[in-house]
């Protein structure tokens, strides 16, 4: 971990570096415009809670579920629609569940929006498996398809009563996660870490995590000294991958919006695959990744307000943190393969 606290700690600065001279040149203040980064982020108690926290926890949990995947060496690169049919699943359960008392329909809809996520994902699976077609694109142009089924959902079947926006109505009061009081802050955050606590266990701990590992880094060399189906690993990955992603669509539909519409996410799904790669899939570390880009997140409307710098300028530091630990990760297995064996 040592190492990756190093590569991780570099390509944040570096990223940060990169904005503050990209908004020097662009004739910006650059030192109020991180004030107010800062401020945006960790200014006061309710911007922690209610804009850092409540932003990092769906990253958190879709990070933990590419995280599974990449270990592996499924690449999941369609958590945003798994997302999306968590969300429309967790929307469409929470809109019947007002009977039910709050310590039953809240499992019922994450176990519901969990297996969204999982379905969503198990048509790639099965082309993986069955033609050997590469999940990247299959579970890249999905996400396409689920953010068009949302678009359908809230202008047909799930749009409010009224039919004026296109959107659903709100979902049941039982329905919905506790809040913090005073803030936005939902026990979507609990989830998270115990999620993250879980994942660490079966990665560290269990024959099932060395297993997965192995598949990831060598599956030939796993099938043939381990007895390891790397292929069937690398598919009960990605289904897991895409029920975690589910799941966070049903934290944020019972946690935050309680109803379903269009660009529900920011892009969650894809700045998830940032959370992950910043963490080394290292569960603990896609918590501490997750904090932080849901900071930059949060930061970037403040930051927009008070000192008029676009809110995309965050996507600079993002970017470049993905980059320089993509090239530190290749960096480093180049050394590897070069390096003598005696």
């Amino acid at each position: 971990m040592p190492a990756g606290l190093a590569v991780a700690g570099g390509a944040v600065a570096l990223g940060l570096a990169v904005l503050t001279a990209g908004l020097q040149l662009a004739g910006y203040d650059a030192a109020a415009a991180l004030g107010a980064l800062w401020n945006g982020a960790f200014g006061s108690w309710y911007a922690f809670t209610s804009g850092t926290l409540v932003r990092a926890v769906p990253l958190t949990i879709i990070g933990l579920g590419i995280a599974l995947a990449f270990r592996g060496g499924a690449f999941n690169i369609g958590a945003e629609g798994q997302f999306y049919a968590g969300a429309i699943a967790a929307t469409w359960i929470g809109l019947h569940a007002g009977s039910l008392p709050a310590p039953l329909a809240v499992p019922i809809v994450m176990a519901g929006a969990a297996l969204a996520g999982a379905m969503w994902v198990a048509l790639p699976v099965w082309l993986q498996l069955r033609f050997g077609t590469i999940e990247v694109i299959s579970t890249l142009v999905l996400n396409f398809v689920a953010e068009s089924l949302v678009s359908l959902m809230v202008q047909g079947p799930l749009q409010e009563s009224g039919g004026i926006y296109p959107q659903s109505d709100t979902i049941a009061a039982t329905a919905r996660l506790p809040a913090l009081a005073g803030s936005r802050l939902h026990a979507g955050i609990l989830l998270a870490l115990v999620g993250a606590a879980v994942l660490w266990y079966l990665f560290e701990r269990t024959l099932w995590g060395f297993r997965l590992r192995a598949a990831g880094l060598g599956p030939r060399a796993a099938e043939i000294g381990g007895g390891i189906n790397a292929r069937r690993m690398a598919a009960v990955a990605l289904l897991a991958s895409g029920a975690v992603a589910g799941l966070a669509g049903a934290v944020e539909v019972t946690g935050v919006s309680y109803a379903l519409f269009q660009n529900l996410s920011p892009g969650y799904g894809f700045t998830a695959i940032a959370v992950a790669l910043l963490a080394r899939l290292h569960p603990l570390g896609v918590v501490a990744a997750g904090i932080l880009f849901g900071a930059l997140e949060a930061g970037a409307g403040a930051m927009q307000r008070d000192a008029g710098v676009p809110a995309v300028a965050v996507y600079v530091v993002e970017a470049v943190v993905m980059l320089a630990v993509v090239l530190a990760a290749a960096g480093q297995r180049a050394s590897r393969a070069v390096r003598p064996a005696f």
